[in-house]
C-alpha cells in the first residue's frame, strides 16, 4: 500500500511536539512531597519560605504556569507570567499578561515593570521560580532610561531583517535592557531564585535563552559592536542606542553581571526541555512505523537556504545509492537557520527551508519534507513551517505560481498557502526551535 508521506511526516512532527509539552517538562523536575519541594537535585523545605512566587515570560511561560499551580496548590502565592498574544492556559494564582513578539510593544514594557516591581520588593523569606521559554526576550522589553521602547523596537527589527543568530541578536538586547543579561537575577536579590528553562536555542546556552535575566552574561559592549560592525547596521542605529553601546565600551556605562558574580550565589537553573528530547521522540516514532532513522543534529544553524540544500543533497543521496540509510529512510533534524530578508513578501524560516527544498526535490517520486517551529508560528505568520513533496513545483506551476519568484520576495507564506501545504498547529504552547522530518518511501 502507497504511504501517503504527508500525512506521516505530520504524525512524526506531532510526536516530537509531546515530548516536550511545557507541563509535561515542568513535572518531570519539579515535586512536592509534604512541605519538601524539589527541583532538579536541589531541595526546599517551604517551611523556611514565608511565599513562594512564580514568575516568567515566554511562549511556553503559562503553560509551564500552569504545572507549577498543580504541583503546589494552595502553597503557591501568585505571581506574573508574560506570554505571546493567544498563548494562553488556565490559571487560578498566577496572571497572565499577552505581549508583542517577535517585535515587542507597550504591553510587554508594562508587563515587565510588573514584574520588577513584584521582584524589587521580595526579601530573603522569598522563593522566586522564573519560567523562562523562547520568546522571553521580545517579552521582557524593558529598555534603559535612555532609550525608549520604540528606539529598542527599530533595533530589535534591524536584527531580525539582517539575519543575525539569536546569541549575536540577544547580545544586543542584554546591553540595552534593565532586565536582562543577569539582570533581573540583581533585582530580585536577597530572594532565593530558581529557573525553570525550555530551550529555544541551538546548544543550550542559558546566558542566550531569552537573554538569561538570571544568568551571569559573558558578552560585552565591545562584542555587541562588534556584532552590529559584522551587519552594517551602526549607521542605521537609533542615535540613543548607538550613543549607549559606545559610551559601554568606554567603560561610562556599567557591563551586565557576569558569571561568577556573588550575586548568583541564591539562584539556581534548571533545563527541562531541549529540541533533542523532541528530535528523539520524533525518532521514535518514525522507526515505530518501519522508517530507518537518523538524527542529524540538534545542532543545525546559519542559512536557511544552505541548509535546505544540504538536507535535499542527503534525500538524493539516499535515493540514489541507499546511503546514509536504506530506504524507507527518515531523516531527523532541529536547531534553528536564519533568513536575510530581501523581498517584500511573508513568511518564516521554515516556510523558506520547505520552499527551497521543493526547488531542489523537483521530480523525486517518494520523498517528503516538512519544517515546522515546535512553537506552532513560524515568522509572522499563522503557520508553523510548510510541507512538500518531489510534486510540489509542478503542482505551482500548473497554478502559475513560479516559486523562484516567492522565494526572492521572501513570500514563501502565499506560496504554500495557495497550495495548501502550510502545517498550521496553532499556539503549541511549547518553544524548542525547529524540527524537520525527511521521509524517503
Amino acid at each position: 500500500m502507497k504511504r501517503n508521506l504527508k500525512a506521516e511526516a505530520q504524525q512524526i512532527f506531532e510526536a516530537g511536539l509531546k515530548a516536550v509539552d511545557p507541563i509535561d517538562a515542568v513535572k518531570r523536575f519539579v515535586t512536592l512531597e509534604g512541605n519538601t519541594l524539589r527541583i532538579g537535585e536541589k531541595e526546599y523545605d517551604l517551611n523556611e519560605f514565608s511565599c513562594v512566587w512564580a514568575i516568567g515570560a515566554g511562549k511556553a511561560s503559562a503553560a509551564m504556569a500552569q504545572a507549577v499551580e498543580e504541583i503546589l496548590g494552595e502553597l503557591l502565592s501568585g505571581g506574573l507570567v508574560i506570554v505571546k498574544y493567544d498563548h494562553l492556559a488556565p490559571l487560578q494564582k498566577i496572571r497572565i499578561a499577552e505581549a508583542g513578539h517577535p517585535t515587542p510593544d507597550e504591553n510587554g514594557w508594562r508587563a515587565t515593570q510588573e514584574l520588577v516591581d513584584l521582584v524589587s520588593t521580595l526579601g530573603s523569606n522569598d522563593l522566586v521560580i522564573f519560567l523562562l521559554s523562547g520568546g522571553g526576550s521580545a517579552l521582557l522589553p524593558m529598555p534603559i532610561a535612555d532609550i525608549t521602547l520604540a528606539e529598542k523596537m527599530a533595533t530589535t527589527d534591524l536584527l531580525l531583517k539582517s539575519g543575525a543568530s539569536i546569541q549575536e541578536m540577544n547580545a544586543v538586547r542584554k546591553h540595552l535592557s534593565q532586565v536582562k543579561g543577569g539582570q533581573l537575577a540583581r533585582l530580585a536579590q536577597p530572594a532565593t531564585l530558581v529557573s525553570l528553562i525550555l530551550s529555544d536555542v541551538v546548544g543550550d546556552p542559558m546566558d542566550v535563552i531569552a537573554s538569561g535575566p538570571t544568568v551571569g552574561d559573558p558578552t560585552t559592549f565591545k562584542h555587541c559592536i562588534e556584532v552590529l560592525n559584522n551587519y552594517d547596521l551602526i549607521e542605521k542605529l537609533p542615535g540613543s542606542v548607538r550613543s549607549h553601546l559606545e559610551a559601554g565600551v568606554e567603560g561610562r556605562v556599567s557591563e551586565t553581571p557576569k558569571p561568577g558574580d556573588p550575586l548568583f550565589q541564591e539562584t539556581t537553573s534548571v533545563m527541562v526541555g531541549t529540541n533533542l528530547q523532541a528530535l528523539e521522540a520524533a525518532a521514535a516514532e518514525a522507526k515505530r512505523r518501519g522508517y530507518a532513522c537518523l538524527i542529524l543534529s540538534s545542532l543545525i544553524e546559519g542559512d536557511t537556504s544552505e541548509a535546505a540544500r544540504f538536507h535535499t543533497a542527503l534525500v538524493r543521496e539516499i535515493v540514489r545509492s541507499g546511503h546514509p540509510l536504506p530506504r524507507p529512510a527518515c531523516l531527523i533534524s532541529g536547531g534553528e537557520t536564519t533568513v536575510v530578508v530581501r523581498g517584500k513578501g511573508k513568511g518564516g524560516r521554515n516556510q523558506e527551508f520547505a520552499l527551497t527544498a521543493a526547488l531542489e526535490l523537483e521530480g523525486l517520486d517518494g520523498v517528503c519534507l516538512l519544517s515546522g517551529g515546535t512553537d506552532g508560528t513560524d515568522g509572522p505568520t499563522d503557520a508553523a513551517g510548510a510541507v512538500v513533496d518531489g510534486e510540489t513545483v509542478a503542482r505551482a506551476l500548473a497554478r502559475n505560481l513560479d516559486p523562484k519568484k516567492f522565494l526572492e520576495e521572501n513570500d514563501s507564506y502565499h506560496f504554500f498557502q495557495q497550495l495548501d501545504d502550510l502545517v498550521i498547529t496553532g499556539p503549541t504552547n511549547t518553544n524548542v526551535m525547529d524540527l524537520r522530518v525527511i521521509l524517503v518511501a
